[in-house]
């Protein structure tokens, strides 16, 4: 964003609660040069526009909520203060798991939806409020600078220690593991076309360089050295025991966002990323950790 010319100044509202410590927050003034932070409890209920203003005290033309899980609280209050400051744009970062999919893979923006998913009622509020408003639905993100770590780190737990995957089904099932520079480009791609962003208002984000539940396995070992890894597929009726999936397929592509934004597609690869999150999952204590793998045993003695 602050490379792009409609962008003169950013601010970040940081929930309080986060550690300072930590990526990205740790990041913020060293990758976005004039960054200013403000500090908030997000997860108050009570948090009203008032309050919000009188934290940040100045309007904003384009707004981004990364926060927000509904239409209460500080969320509430960023559609509140987007209205009031008669905002170009409203984009927010909602979840594909509102998705009640049927049959149709990739999940169109069309699937029908939880509609008492707290994502959909803050969808639907901002739509009431008649302001631009675009709504991203991520699925599995990972990076560098995030602090998502569970869905890569199961298969590693796993392959470092030498036990077996259990996946369900018969590991076919895609999905979409998007590297967060991806997912950041996306949410930007909006200035492109505001117009057309508004007109479509719903995208999916995810990368376009889907893998399979047995290929992420397989690209896993690779990456940690392990030449032999063993791949347990075991029905899927006995649950999910601990693998960090969904039992069937269950993914969305970026192709509306390609076709009308002009996102021109994924950067990253997991093939391509891996050889560096190896090497955080050591750094972080990964291969000593201790791993409860009861759960995966109850599956695969069944």
């Amino acid at each position: 964003l602050s490379s792009n010319s409609k962008i003169s100044s950013i601010t970040i509202l940081q929930d309080s609660a986060c550690s300072d410590s930590k990526e990205p927050f740790v990041s913020y003034a060293s990758d976005i040069p004039d960054v200013k932070v403000v500090k908030a409890d997000l997860a108050d209920e009570s948090m009203t526009a008032e309050d919000m203003q009188k934290l940040l005290g100045q309007s904003y033309e384009y707004v981004w909520d990364n926060a927000s899980k509904g239409a209460v609280g500080a969320g509430k209050a960023v559609v509140d203060c987007a209205k009031a400051w008669d905002s170009k744009l409203l984009t927010y970062v909602s979840s594909a798991g509102i998705y009640q999919p049927d049959d149709v893979f990739p999940m169109p923006e069309t699937t029908p939806t939880k509609e008492t998913a707290g994502q959909v009622l803050y969808e639907k509020y901002a739509l009431d409020n008649d302001i631009p408003f675009v709504s991203f639905r991520p699925q599995y993100i990972y990076g560098s600078k995030s602090n998502k770590w569970d869905y890569i780190d199961w298969y590693l737990d796993r392959i470092v220690r030498n036990a077996p995957l259990p996946i369900p089904g018969d590991g076919s099932q895609k999905v979409s593991l998007t590297n967060s520079e991806d997912v950041a480009s996306l949410l930007a791609s909006v200035l492109n076309d505001e117009a057309a962003a508004v007109e479509q208002t719903f995208f999916n984000c995810g990368t376009n360089n889907l893998v399979s539940y047995d290929e992420v396995a397989l690209l896993c070992a690779e990456a940690a050295g392990i030449s032999d890894v063993e791949i347990q597929h075991y029905d899927a009726k006995l649950g999910k025991a601990k693998f960090p999936f969904r039992l069937t397929d269950f993914y969305v592509a970026p192709d509306t966002a390609m076709a009308k934004l002009g996102w021109e597609g994924a950067k990253s690869t997991l093939e391509g990323d891996l050889s560096w999150y190896v090497e955080s999952y050591k750094a972080r204590g990964g291969a000593e950790k201790e791993i409860d793998l009861a759960v995966d045993s109850e599956v695969l003695v069944a």
